[in-house]
């Protein structure tokens, strides 16, 4: 029997959620819109007010530049006063692993063995310091969960309902006047939440330097992907979008801009959403913050019945200052159901700290087994990303000139006060669709180009970043990934710990004989061909990583394993049937439980599209549907 607990009248809500990221902020909001109690809980404190005793954390000083402002994200990825900061192994041969220049055996005096692998704790989670870009994933990713389910609700042309449904777009104005009119080829969403923006400043554009870029780059993409008369179709239809319908639906290759999660040319997330609906419904939605789960409770028929957390500031030690206090127990609970939302590895982790997972990791730390999971922290994925970095022949590209990425200078001032100038984008120039190989079914490789020094996730990579003014980095990311043998599992019984997370990189993985890594080495072939018209020109000054000794296929592969890194962790919680591995059900539902759902990047089978923001937000507005179409009381057993 597991966590047995009674259910007093107070502290008692509808639903309680736990985490407030895309998954859990969009279906928390969603249920009390509906009319529902719930109860969100945050490990985390709002970054933007100052703390429950009025205090201010270590790195306050920076807010809320470094929330508001997107071209400071990295900095927001690095703030102390919301970051969780995780070491991940990428190998576990030690060898393998101390190859990787990001890897620290030890970090601030403390033992961290891993790559830096940021996180967010802080109200709306990883939407409060990611990079804000927003890409559909592929109509495959949808249908596949369908087939794999039988739940046709699934199938891309369902899902792309709820895109339209939490999508405000602001970059495609005529065709926000046509869908007045009920017509809307593109399928965006127009009257949603979350507002989308795409920013190219205009200096940009007249800067020499990068027009030099950007028509070097594109006139060379073109003729290395071939399928002209196709691109120039999709670059007509659907204007450079990558988010159109139609070019979603033809798997599109080619140019893109980006779309941004922002309003005003400003960051919004579901930190925005769930402060909008708990001001309309302060009696429905309720934040607790700095409320750290530790525990799902359960009745004898594995129904949960509530969530135990310590109350407290900065209690978990993924923390940059974790507080050495126990923290304050507390209890709360649902009447409905209990919802989990807290990302690939915290969610496993509260899943086998409640007694669900594989039998023998509880048992390996002394935690009594209410369902036997095998599933639970496994199938961990992610991309392979790399950069291929140029330093370029000036001092400094001219749209920075003056910045010093603080409120202090002059691009502040400008984005201040008119939303304008380099601080209204999130660094990125252009982006560029292919497969790796013809046989690929769907374009693998996602090219992004960089204005600024990126070499992956070190402790202090925002300075360099944001220092390295003359850079040009093509980042390579590797979707589809075969690999599918990462996990996560307990450090410890101890909430308070973070788990064990090892992505057990290439051939530590699923075999797929070198599929992955020779994907990862065609787009460093490939972005090295964009850029060659620029080093004959001069315009490139050097190739400072992969570095130009390296050429052949061999010293490339070597190059990916040992540098590669990601940021898109997902899939450790995944739906599909419970004797092959599964989770979840179609329904969100764990498997051997009553009333507990998981709703966040761990639910997907595989890993989806490119950047997985935008389908996390989606199975948010998904979860809140079916959990309102099956509201009722639960007394179904469990399977």
């Amino acid at each position: 029997m597991a966590n047995n607990a009674s259910n007093p009248a107070q502290d008692s809500w509808d639903y309680i959620v736990v985490g407030s990221g895309a998954g859990g902020g969009t279906v928390a909001a969603r249920l009390a819109e509906a009319g529902y109690t719930v109860l969100l809980l945050e490990a985390g404190s709002d970054c933007k007010q100052p703390l429950e005793d009025g205090a201010r954390e270590p790195g306050a000083e920076r807010l809320p530049a470094d929330y508001d402002v997107p071209c400071f994200h990295t900095f927001a990825s690095e703030n102390e006063a919301m970051r969780w900061d995780f070491f991940v192994r990428h190998y576990s041969d030690a060898k393998a692993q101390q190859l990787d220049p990001k890897y620290r055996e030890i970090n601030d005096g403390q033992r961290v063995d891993g790559v830096l692998y940021p996180r967010a704790g802080t109200l709306g989670g990883c939407t409060a310091h990611n990079a804000m870009i927003f890409v559909y994933p592929h109509d495959d990713d949808w249908d596949g969960i369908a087939e794999l389910t039988g739940d046709n609700s699934w199938n891309s042309e369902n899902m792309r309902r709820y895109f339209e449904r939490l999508e405000n777009c602001h970059h495609r104005e005529p065709e926000r006047l046509l869908a007045q009119i009920g017509m809307n080829p593109s399928r965006h969403g127009w009257h949603g939440w979350l507002h989308t923006e795409c920013a190219i400043p205009l200096s940009a554009l007249l800067e020499k330097d990068l027009r030099d870029v950007l028509i070097a780059s594109i006139k060379e993409a073109v003729h290395e992907m071939g399928y002209v008369a196709d691109q120039v179709e999709w670059s007509l239809q659907g204007l450079l979008d990558p988010n159109d319908w139609r070019t979603v639906r033809a798997n599109s290759i080619g140019l893109h801009y980006m779309p941004l999660t922002t309003k005003d040319h400003a960051r919004i997330g579901t930190r925005e959403r769930v402060l909008e609906v708990a001001a309309r419904h302060p009696d429905r939605l309720h934040t607790e913050l700095n409320a750290l789960a530790t525990r799902v409770l359960f009745d004898e028929n594995r129904r949960a019945i509530g969530v135990e957390y310590l109350k407290g500031q900065n209690l978990y030690k993924a923390h940059a200052h974790p507080n050495m206090m126990p923290g304050v127990r507390r209890t709360a609970y649902a009447q409905r159901e209990v919802i989990l939302a807290g990302g690939a590895f915290n969610t496993p982790q509260l899943l086998m700290l409640s007694g669900i997972g594989p039998a023998e990791e509880l048992q390996r730390h002394g935690i009594e087994v209410c369902v036997d999971l095998a599933g639970v922290g496994k199938n961990l994925q992610d991309r392979y990303e790399i950069g291929v970095v140029n330093r370029m022949n000036f001092e400094e590209w001219e749209i920075f000139e003056g910045a010093e990425f603080s409120t202090g200078d002059s691009q502040y001032d400008c984005w201040d006060r008119s939303r304008e100038g380099a601080y209204t984008t999130n660094g990125t120039l252009l982006s560029m669709y292919k497969r790796s190989a013809p046989e690929r079914p769907l374009p693998d490789l996602f090219c992004l180009a960089v204005l600024g020094r990126f070499e992956g996730y070190f402790p202090g990579y925002s300075r360099v970043f944001a220092t390295n003014r003359n850079y040009l980095t093509w980042a390579v990311l590797k979707a589809h990934t075969n690999n599918r043998a990462g996990r996560v599992t307990l450090r410890s019984a101890d909430p308070l710990d973070m788990p064990e997370v090892n992505f057990h990189y290439f051939e530590e993985g699923t075999p797929d004989d070198g599929q992955d890594l020779d994907s990862v080495v065609d787009g460093i072939r490939f972005v090295r061909k964009l850029t060659d018209r620029l080093r004959r020109k001069d315009v490139i000054a050097e190739e400072t990583l992969p570095g130009e000794t390296l050429q052949s296929d061999d010293e490339l592969r070597q190059y990916v394993r040992n540098n590669a890194w990601g940021h898109h962790a997902s899939c450790t919680c995944a739906i599909g049937p419970r004797e092959s591995g599964g989770v979840l059900d179609s329904h969100f539902r764990v498997h051997g439980t009553i009333g507990l759902r998981v709703v966040d990047a761990s639910v997907f089978p595989r890993i989806p599209g490119f950047f997985i923001a935008c389908a996390v937000y989606m199975i948010g507005e998904k979860a809140a549907d079916v959990i309102l179409e099956d509201a009722r009381p639960l007394t179904e057993s469990f399977d």
